[in-house]
C-alpha cells in the first residue's frame, strides 16, 4: 500500500507540474521544495554542515542565503523534469543552449567512446535529456529507486528523448560494450563511495572518498572523458549547458598511483563548480557525515590498499 501511495503522489505531482506553463511550473516547484526543506530538520543540518565544511569563512547568514538559492534550484529542476514530454528537437534550442559542443564532437570522432563526466549540479536531469534531443542520445548510470513503480515512472521520463539507463549495480560489462561500439555513457561521479570501493582525494581541504570506476574504465578503454555541467538554472528562458575539453588520463607506472591520482581530476571539476556557483550544488545530502567518518579513517585506509571496483 505504501508503495502505491508513493507512486500516486509522484505521478500526480509530475503530471500536475507538467500541465502548467514552464514559468509557473518553476515557481510551484521552488515553493514546494522550500516547504519540503523546512519540514525536514535533518536536511537543514546536513546543508549547514556541508557548507561549513567547504566554506568555513562564510557567515551563517551567507550560508543560509546560498541554501535558499540551492533549494530554489532543486525546485526548478523538478519543474524542468515535469516538462520533458513537451521538449522536442524543434524547441529544445529555446530551452538549452550548448556551449563547447565541439569538445564532445572531437571526443566522439575518436571512435573509442565517450564518458560524460558530470555531477548533481543544477539541472542534472535536463543535461542528458537535452543532449539526446540534439541528436546525440547516450546511456547513463542510475541508482534504482527503492519503489519500483516510481523508478519505472522516472525512467520513462528520462528516456523520452532516446536515452537508456544502466543500472549502477550491473554496469561494468555494459559500459565496456557501449564504449567498444563508440557510444556515450554519462556518469555522475560526485556521490560518496563506500571505503572498499573508493580512493581518497582532497575536496575543499578534506579527504573525501570518491569512486575510481570512471578512471579505471577510461584507462582500460581509452575512451575520451568529457566534463559537462550546467552552471546554474536562472530565470532566463535558455539554460547554458557547458561541455569542457576532454580530460587526459595517463596510466602511471605503479598500480596504486593509477587509482589514487586519476579521480582527482573529476573531483577538482566538482570543486570548481561548487566554489564558483555553490547554489547549483546538491548540498542537502547526508554525505557530510561520511566525510567526517572518512576523515577519521583515512589514515587507516590508504588509496593504495583499496581493492579494484571491478
Amino acid at each position: 500500500m505504501r508503495e502505491w501511495i508513493q507512486y500516486a503522489a509522484t505521478w500526480i505531482g509530475l503530471k500536475s507540474l507538467g500541465l502548467l506553463p514552464r514559468p509557473v511550473a518553476r515557481l510551484v516547484g521552488a515553493s514546494f521544495a522550500a516547504v519540503a526543506y523546512a519540514l525536514r530538520p535533518p536536511l537543514r543540518r546536513a546543508a549547514m554542515f556541508n557548507l561549513n565544511l567547504a566554506f568555513p569563512d562564510w557567515t551563517e547568514a551567507h550560508r543560509k542565503r546560498v541554501i535558499r538559492r540551492m533549494i530554489q534550484q532543486i525546485g526548478w529542476m523538478a519543474a524542468e523534469f515535469s516538462q520533458f514530454p513537451r521538449y522536442t528537437r524543434a524547441n529544445i534550442e529555446k530551452i538549452v543552449v550548448l556551449d563547447g559542443f565541439e569538445n564532445f564532437d572531437v571526443a566522439r570522432r575518436r571512435g573509442k567512446g565517450v564518458l560524460f563526466l558530470t555531477g548533481h549540479m543544477s539541472a542534472w536531469e535536463l543535461a542528458p535529456f537535452a543532449h539526446a534531443l540534439y541528436s546525440h542520445p547516450l546511456h547513463f548510470l542510475v541508482r534504482p529507486i527503492a519503489n519500483r513503480r516510481v523508478d519505472a515512472l522516472i525512467n520513462r521520463y528520462r528516456c523520452l528523448s532516446g536515452n537508456q539507463p544502466i543500472e549502477k549495480n550491473k554496469s561494468a560489462r555494459t559500459i565496456l560494450r557501449i564504449l567498444a561500439d563508440g557510444g556515450t555513457v554519462g556518469i555522475l561521479s560526485d556521490h560518496n563511495t563506500i571505503l572498499e570501493e573508493s580512493v581518497f582525494v582532497d575536496f575543499f581541504g578534506i579527504p573525501a572518498s570518491t569512486t575510481s570506476g570512471l578512471a579505471r574504465i577510461a584507462l582500460r578503454t581509452d575512451a575520451a572523458v568529457v566534463p559537462g555541467f550546467f552552471p546554474g538554472i536562472v530565470y532566463a528562458v535558455s539554460i547554458v549547458y557547458v561541455s569542457n575539453p576532454p580530460l587526459s588520463f595517463r596510466a602511471p607506472k605503479t598500480r596504486s598511483k593509477t587509482f589514487s591520482k586519476t579521480p582527482r581530476a573529476s573531483q577538482k571539476l566538482s570543486k570548481i563548480m561548487c566554489a564558483q556557483i555553490p547554489t547549483s550544488g546538491f548540498g542537502c545530502t547526508r554525505g557530510g557525515r561520511r566525510v567526517r567518518r572518512v576523515k577519521k579513517e583515512s589514515t587507516r585506509h590508504s588509496p593504495s590498499s583499496l581493492p579494484p571496483t571491478f
